[in-house]
């Protein structure tokens, strides 16, 4: 039996279809959006929509932006023959909120899991294999350290070494099976400075 009308149940489903809402959230959210002035939720469903029509990905780096290049790929003063390279956006989030961190970033989108049928030419690697035909001194993998994070890590590092640059891993500090985005920033900043050579 439904207990609201079609519009709020459909608001409540497609709130609750969002990684990490479950019904109870869902529910939460709908009626603070059925509350707030009409107004602000004019804002929040456009801000939605034009993110959603103008997100691409950094022509650069591969992550996600409206732009050409991402705010830290067009930065000049970030370190452009440093390249970390991680698994997803929110990764790339959690290391810039560091704030120790000046080089610049590969997004892979993903990572090699021949259990799931994802092999390296499903993620980004293509075009991390041309960045580094530009002036690159070091690329320090940030993988998380699943299974999938380390086969990615691996396959990295025996792509690169042929072309004599520097490949390191992050260091210890970050658990075994744990995701980046939710690792705190003191945690990930010892991993980072403890990084070792592959």
């Amino acid at each position: 039996m439904d207990l609201y009308s079609q519009d709020i149940n459909q608001l409540i489903d497609e709130l609750g279809a969002l990684p990490g809402i479950g019904s109870k959230s869902a529910q939460r959210m709908a009626f603070h959006i059925i509350n707030l002035p009409l107004d602000r939720v004019k804002r929040l469903s456009q801000a939605i929509m034009k993110a959603r029509e103008n997100a691409k990905y950094c022509k650069e780096c591969c992550t996600l932006t409206d732009a050409e290049l991402c705010p830290i790929c067009s930065n000049e003063k970030r370190n452009h023959k440093m390249i970390m390279v991680v698994e997803n956006p929110r990764d790339l989030i959690a290391y810039e909120k560091t704030g120790k961190y000046e080089g610049v970033y590969h997004v892979l989108h993903g990572a090699i899991s021949p259990m799931n049928g994802i092999g390296p030419s499903d993620i980004k690697l293509k075009e991390l294999i041309e960045r580094l035909k530009g002036d690159v001194d070091e690329v320090i993998i940030a993988t998380n350290s699943s299974l999938e994070g380390e086969t990615t890590a691996m396959y990295i590092s025996k792509l690169i070494k042929p072309a004599g640059i520097k490949v390191t891993r992050i260091a210890s500090g970050v658990p075994v099976g744990g995701d980046l985005e939710y690792i705190d920033e003191v945690t990930l900043l010892r991993a980072f400075e403890g990084r070792t050579e592959i």
